[in-house]
């Protein structure tokens, strides 16, 4: 099978690549490096021509009011190319519980990308993760300083970059789905649990101080980050993926 990954040169798109590769296809890695800029489609043509399935894990460069434009230009551009080129499989990377947080752009845009991909031509599937714990620094540094680290206390049940392009991989070399599927890590956390878990294994000194209203996650409502009961749940805990050298 020949795939393309747009975006496939990051933590995601390079992984996937390798593993796609490892297992006898042959995998075009496009990325604005390689030429390839989903803003214009500049490049697009000559990546995808031949391809079978295209897999996007591209990410807007903001996470704002401008990410709903990113994902639309963007989505549009990879659709048309795709019909052009006679792929017959679009793959996307999304987020579980993305439409039930209306009040974060970044997820209302990524549910529009969602939208604009059904609403195509193109057989497609949606794989919504959960977040991955690779991004637990990012998060412990939105309301932080030298003494405290504040998080409130959501729900989430994370999981392994790794543990994504497994799914990943499974789903591009499958069937379209023509839906979304939802995987997520073995357990449920507490937010704030999860960063007093992160400060502990890197002998961080800092206090996690619980503050519902702080960082992005603090508009997030119950339980609509975590995996429901159909969900592709991944082999790694997140305590043995702390304990493991990188």
């Amino acid at each position: 099978m020949k795939i393309t990954v747009i975006g496939g040169t990051g933590l995601i798109g390079s992984q996937l690549v390798h593993t796609l590769r490892a297992a006898g296809h042959e995998v075009v890695a496009a990325s604005l490096s390689s030429g390839v800029d989903l803003l214009t489609g500049a490049g697009l043509d000559q990546a995808l021509a031949g391809a079978d399935t295209v897999v996007n894990v591209t990410n807007s460069p903001t996470f704002d009011a401008a990410s709903p434009d990113f994902f639309r230009t963007t989505m549009g551009n990879l659709l048309a190319a795709g019909e052009r080129a006679g792929v017959r499989h679009q793959v996307i990377l999304s987020i579980v519980g993305v439409d039930q947080v209306p009040q974060l752009d970044y997820y209302r845009a990524k549910t529009l990308q969602e939208d604009l991909l059904k609403q195509g031509s193109t057989p497609y599937s949606i794989v919504r993760a959960t977040q991955f714990f690779e991004f637990m620094d990012a998060v412990l540094s939105w309301a932080a300083d030298d003494r405290t680290v504040r998080l409130p206390s959501t729900p989430l049940q994370p999981m392994a970059a790794a543990d994504v392009v497994a799914a990943l991989a499974d789903v591009t070399t499958g069937a379209p789905l023509n839906a979304a599927v939802d995987v997520a890590g073995p357990e449920v956390f507490a937010l704030d649990e999860l960063g007093r878990l992160t400060l502990a294994a890197r002998k961080d000194p800092r206090t996690v101080v619980t503050d519902e209203r702080a960082g992005m996650f603090a508009a997030v409502e119950g339980k609509v980050l975590t995996a429901g009961p159909d969900a592709r749940l991944a082999p790694t805990p997140y305590r043995a993926w702390l304990a493991t050298p990188r």
